[in-house]
């Protein structure tokens, strides 16, 4: 199976499967893939070169025996923010974090499917903003033009997978961090139902905002990591119905109502929809039109929800911050944000919990006229790389909002959403939109997804491998990088 790199996770199950391809053969190129591409895109914090090596030898003896599971010898990626056994999780901070000691429920999951981790992906410090940059480790570059960031918090998965240096990975979404790096490097990213992929040994994560998920390079692929990482552990504060999303991808959605939104919720900084991120959403609903369905321009009523997400997250960054071995090594926006955390963790945090029910009710009610909602997932394109180095806290909020300002309440509310890739820019940058719908309705969104990209056919188009195999290197500190778990030097 040559140049695998962009056969993505059915294709590779399948020759797997199939005996046309070893795990050892899939997981060494991943590797020498990932090796290649770390002083460009430097997408990997760790790199579990031995450890995948030895868990893809005993998959092809699985395989050999007639054993199939549903991710059985494929390589994967996992966010940092995520823990493996025998790894620490740094989730984009500096400083010596211990090796865990059991892997969380979702990676035991994806273990347990078959799946070969071979490394954790980089993210900002603690998952706070839509770039992928840090001290810790550097900068993390999008593959379709380096020049700019491929996202965040996820945005060390995206650049993986848009690379091929893996068929998909691991992200997780608080306010986007899925949705925002798949929009910007041409993905597909599920943000599930809260509580579908299991966050233990969380209970909740971020106190009910974030949630792990998939990115991949199509529906399908997207929904079969979604299938094989889902399922709870028995302490989870959040424990949905169970139900299998990879058939969704191969059935007709039938005739939906979908509403067209291009207003954000209400912010203190104004977010303006820039021309090209709206043509792109006006694009896809004309093509929504024209498979049959129903579009109408309908807005939610999101009200004050902005006041309920705020305490909640920097409570959850509060919380993360508290389990780093040193604070001073952390950005000082983190520590501020942290501060107000602390001051928000009482009162003003029950409020925003008890306010749940009330605002699910509130936007929910366009529910009873429309069964997906259809808006930008970003205002902006991709921004570049150092575009909020050296600002105040403040300014980055303010940067962070006006660029990604359609995501963060379906997190507030719990429910599920799908990224789609929506086009590029007329400078070849990648844009996205994304489908909303209310609890529980991944099914029909993975349906309505699959049905546009058998449309569109964006899985077609890759980013040139000229852009990041070889060329200037990211440049992190002398004592950053990614490394190997073997204990190896740094490779970036």
């Amino acid at each position: 199976m040559p140049d695998s790199g962009h056969a993505g996770l059915i294709g590779r199950t399948a020759a797997l499967a199939g005996g046309h391809v070893s795990s050892r053969a899939l997981v060494e190129e991943a590797l020498s893939r990932i090796e290649a591409t770390q002083p460009t895109l430097n997408a990997f914090r760790r790199v579990r070169a031995d450890a995948a090596l030895a868990e893809a030898d005993a998959a092809d003896r699985r395989l050999a025996a007639g054993e199939r599971l549903p991710l059985l010898g494929v390589p994967i990626a996992v966010k940092d923010d995520t823990d493996v056994a025998g790894e620490p999780t740094a989730f984009g901070c500096d400083g010596d974090f211990p090796p865990k000691a059991a892997d969380g429920e979702a990676v035991r999951r994806l273990k347990a499917a078959g799946a070969v981790i071979v490394g954790k992906t980089n993210t900002p410090e603690l998952g706070q903003w839509p770039f992928t940059e840090g001290t810790a480790f550097g900068v993390t570059r999008n593959p379709w033009n380096p020049d700019h960031t491929p996202g965040g918090s996820s945005g060390g998965s995206a650049a993986a997978v848009a690379a091929g240096l893996v068929p998909a990975a691991l992200g997780s979404d608080g306010a986007g961090s899925i949705r925002i790096p798949a929009a910007w490097t041409h993905l597909v990213g599920i943000k599930p139902q809260r509580g579908r992929i299991s966050t233990w040994p969380d209970p909740e994560s971020f106190h009910g905002l974030t949630v792990f998920g998939p990115l991949a390079r199509t529906v399908a692929d997207a929904a079969l990591l979604l299938d094989a990482a889902s399922g709870n552990h028995r302490h989870d504060l959040h424990q949905p119905p169970p139900g299998e999303m990879l058939p969704a991808a191969h059935r007709d959605p039938g005739r939906l109502r979908i509403a067209l939104s291009l207003r954000s919720a209400f912010a203190a900084t104004r977010t303006p929809l820039e021309p090209e991120a709206r043509r792109a959403t006006l694009n896809l609903a004309e093509t929504l039109s024209a498979l049959g369905h129903h579009v109408i321009e309908a807005e939610p009523r999101y009200g004050l929800i902005g006041l309920t997400q705020a305490p909640r997250g920097l409570a959850g960054i509060r919380d993360w911050s508290e389990r780093t071995p040193d604070r001073v090594l952390l950005d000082p926006r983190t520590r501020s944000n942290a501060r107000l955390g602390r001051m928000l963790a009482g009162p003003a945090l029950r409020a925003a919990r008890a306010a749940e029910h009330r605002l699910r009710h509130r936007v929910g009610a366009i529910f009873r006229h429309v069964d997906v909602i259809l808006t930008p997932t970003t205002a902006t394109p991709p921004p570049r790389i150092g575009a909020s180095t050296g600002l105040s806290n403040s300014r980055t909020n303010q940067a962070m909002i006006a660029s990604c300002p359609y995501a963060w309440p379906w997190n507030v509310l719990g429910w599920p959403a799908i990224g789609i890739p929506a086009g590029f820019t007329t400078s070849g940058l990648p844009l996205g939109a994304q489908l909303l719908g209310p609890a529980h309705s991944e099914p029909r969104l993975i349906s309505l997804a699959a049905q546009l990209e058998e449309d569109l056919r964006w899985y077609e188009h890759r980013p040139d491998p000229d852009r990041f195999d070889g060329g200037s290197p990211c440049r992190p500190r002398a004592n950053a990088g990614t490394h190997r778990s073997s204990g190896g030097s740094a490779m970036g």
